[in-house]
């Protein structure tokens, strides 16, 4: 998923393989159709995880082999909330063993996903494929059916970002959007710090004029970080504060450009409108910006988080997700429901309240995690 975000590279529509294949089967390239299947192993799933998912993620940089298991150990405690007062927790119990397969499994099954904010036509989606591989390939045991579930939902996890054109254009625009306590401002924080660390000049954006305090807040994170912010105080347009932050970046020579946006909710249509207002002035200076459009989730907001999602989707041609507080009381399932129903990826997770509490979203890891146990280590 990664590799593809930043690459440029066009992927055509596939048909959805009956069984995916394992890394061990792709590499054999076994031409006999009626093979069976057999779940990834722990090994294969860490060799999956290594093969590319964090791979490249800003401007084609390769991220060493320790950082990428940083980053999944990263998902791992965040998510391990969620799994413990969640859903999935029990849906991992009732997955574990020898116990058979029958009709009341999976009806049991259906509510902890549905209760699990999964959603419910993404859930019988799941299940229905599940259950034809379950029957194709003979499977009777649970903790088998367990591990084709999490096969599936780490597939339902990835889809392509639309693509504007290289990503080699310095600088590299991104426009965060959200409503307000999605964790909007503090995940801009944590993402001026990650670029920062890579050793990228980075600039902010105040655009968020409409909320008191909010500038204030974004200059507060800033100075912690040691990164500029170009402001113009509460009630300015914030089509001026872009303007200035492009021509300030080109000033500086900047790598990248974070704005900041007013909280809005998706039914204040005015505040909506001044997105598209954001994006023109960016991109008359600044060939195809913004390069991401960042739309910021609370975990917790369920299956509501859906609906705000679709309204910022037509106002400002999201490309990436970002989901924060995953390690409070969140259920975890609406990633993935929030994902089949916009169709776009989930780049990062906020994993906690410092500056250092940020992952590249792993769609491995994140099923994983939510399906860990004593037995898995």
């Amino acid at each position: 998923m990664f590799r593809r975000w930043l690459g440029g590279e066009e992927r055509k529509p596939e048909q959805e393989p009956e069984t995916p294949p394992s890394p061990t089967e792709s590499a054999a390239a076994a031409p006999d159709a009626a093979r069976e299947v057999q779940p990834l192993t722990a090994q294969q799933e860490g060799e999956r995880r290594r093969g590319g998912l964090l791979r490249r993620w800003f401007a084609g940089e390769e991220r060493e082999e320790q950082e990428i298991r940083q980053e999944v150990q990263k998902t791992s405690a965040a998510v391990q909330k969620t799994r413990n007062v969640g859903m999935f927790g029990r849906i991992a119990e009732l997955l574990r063993g020898d116990d058979p397969v029958t009709p009341e499994l999976w009806e049991e099954l259906e509510e902890l996903l549905i209760a699990a904010d999964v959603g419910v036509e993404t859930t019988l989606a799941v299940l229905e494929r599940v259950q034809r591989k379950v029957e194709r390939n003979n499977v009777r045991r649970a903790s088998d059916a367990r591990a084709l579930l999490k096969q599936e939902l780490v597939r339902l996890l990835d889809v392509d970002v639309p693509q504007y054109s290289e990503r080699s254009t310095k600088p590299y625009v991104i426009l965060v959007v959200g409503v307000n306590g999605s964790g909007k401002t503090t995940l801009i924080a944590k993402m001026a710090n990650r670029y920062k660390q890579m050793g990228k000049s980075v600039i902010l954006a105040a655009a968020d004029t409409f909320r008191a305090a909010a500038v204030e807040q974004l200059q507060t994170w800033a100075d912690r970080i040691g990164v500029p912010v170009i402001a113009q105080g509460q009630g300015a347009d914030p089509g001026a504060v872009a303007y200035d932050a492009v021509q300030a970046t080109y000033a500086r020579q900047a790598d990248i450009l974070i704005i900041d946006t007013a909280g809005r909710l998706q039914s204040k249509y005015n505040l909506m409108q001044e997105l598209a207002k954001i994006k023109n002035v960016v991109r008359k200076r600044v060939q195809w910006a913004p390069h991401e459009v960042l739309l910021v989730i609370d975990a917790t907001t369920g299956q509501n988080g859906i609906s705000q999602a679709k309204a910022f989707m037509e106002a400002s041609e999201v490309t990436h997700l970002a989901l924060t507080k995953l390690d409070s009381s969140a259920k975890g399932g609406v990633a993935f429901a929030m994902v089949q129903e916009i169709e776009r990826p989930i780049k990062y997770i906020g994993t906690g309240e410092q500056l250092d509490d940020l992952a590249l979203f792993d769609a491995q890891a994140f099923v994983d995690a939510l399906f860990a146990d004593a037995a898995e280590g």
